[in-house]
């Protein structure tokens, strides 16, 4: 986790939760991160257990062109990465995991940038899980905002334990991987034959689900 806005709502979140697995949506409020507002936003699940925007900051509506209040989250992602994304989400809002995922944005005339994005779970309760996350582009070319980012591709992904020495997480090296396939997020924290995850200092490895 490098970014500056993924550092600050990194932080705001760990020091509300006090220790709980997630704070209560009702605790989040827009005047503390005021500075963090339009790289934020807010996922609900809508009728069919999928994650939509339910809030989306400023900046991350210019970024991809328009509104996303009550779009699908995976929309966002080519069609090889939204079984992932939807699996990486699905962990947060039921398991409490803390996602980092660096992703490579491609614009509408063929650019590309590099993103990172912070996604963490709040307590809304069994009917009303929601999760809130913030999006910073790595790079900032001149083009960004202009020319709309239409699809993301993941690059790397990090599952965060806050339990362990959060405030030095900008200081470690980031240990990436490579994009998992759906077969191997298979049991993320969704199925009852999961194994364990294994602490690796501020990293919880989810082992995958293959056999071979």
């Amino acid at each position: 986790m490098k970014q500056d806005g993924s550092v600050a709502l990194f932080h705001y979140w760990n020091r509300l939760r006090k220790g709980r697995p997630a704070p209560k949506r009702t605790e989040i409020e827009p005047a503390d991160i005021k500075s963090l507002l339009s790289d934020t936003f807010i996922l609900e699940r809508d009728m069919r257990g999928k994650a939509i925007f339910r809030l989306a900051g400023t900046r991350v509506c210019a970024t991809h062109g328009g509104e996303l209040k009550s779009l699908s989250f995976t929309s966002l992602w080519t069609e090889r990465d939204q079984a992932l994304i939807d699996r990486l989400v699905r962990s947060v809002f039921e398991s409490n995991h803390v996602i980092v995922v660096t992703l490579d944005g491609r614009s509408r005339n063929g650019r590309a940038n590099p993103f990172e994005m912070v996604i963490l779970p709040l307590n809304g309760g069994v009917d009303s899980p929601r999760c809130i996350g913030a999006i910073s582009p790595l790079r900032k070319p001149f083009w960004l905002g202009a020319d709309p980012i239409v699809e993301a591709t993941v690059e790397s992904v990090r599952v965060v334990d806050p339990e362990q020495e959060a405030m030095f997480l900008r200081d470690r090296a980031a240990i990436d991987v490579p994009a998992l396939s759906p077969i191997e997020l298979e049991n993320l924290g969704t199925t009852e034959n999961a194994a364990p995850p294994r602490r690796i200092r501020h990293l919880v490895v989810l082992d995958g689900g293959r056999t071979e």
